[in-house]
């Protein structure tokens, strides 16, 4: 018995290690890009309706190989866009994103992967692609230089 419950929270462990932390509010992803010298990777988003961008969560953002490739390479900042009102974010959630649209996605575009230095300088800009979670890093790696 204390065999199964160790293996139970073992696994539980090495699933929490590979989980993404996504972050909400700019302030706090240049924070933690600064004092980790790490790339913001800014996603816009609108999980409940936009078909390609439900497609790069399941394809690259919820991969384990994406994930543990992030965490120690960049920040990740999601602005999501909702429009069921039973998925509505709180108003102040919904205030954060839209400044993050107006300052970084201006025609609106959806998915739209924005990958920004610690102080919030845009280094590059992509979308959905199909393709793999390594070939995808390499894109995204790519803006650093």
């Amino acid at each position: 018995m204390k065999c199964f419950i160790l293996s139970g929270i073992l696994l539980f462990l090495s699933f929490s290690c590979l989980a993404q932390e996504w972050q909400s509010d700019l302030s706090i992803a240049k924070k933690l890009a600064a004092e980790q010298e790490l790339k913001i990777i800014l996603v816009f988003q609108g999980s409940d309706w936009c078909a390609p961008c439900i497609k790069l969560d399941r394809e690259i953002w919820n991969t384990d190989t994406f994930k543990a490739y992030a965490r120690d390479h960049f920040v990740m900042l999601k602005a999501d866009f909702h429009k069921k009102k039973g998925n509505a974010l709180p108003p102040q959630q919904q205030e954060k994103n839209k400044a993050l649209a107006a300052k970084y996605n201006q025609k609106g575009y959806f998915p739209f992967v924005v990958v920004l230095d610690k102080d919030g300088e845009v280094l590059g800009t992509t979308s959905y692609q199909k393709t793999d979670p390594a070939t995808y890093i390499k894109l995204l790696e790519s803006f650093k230089s």
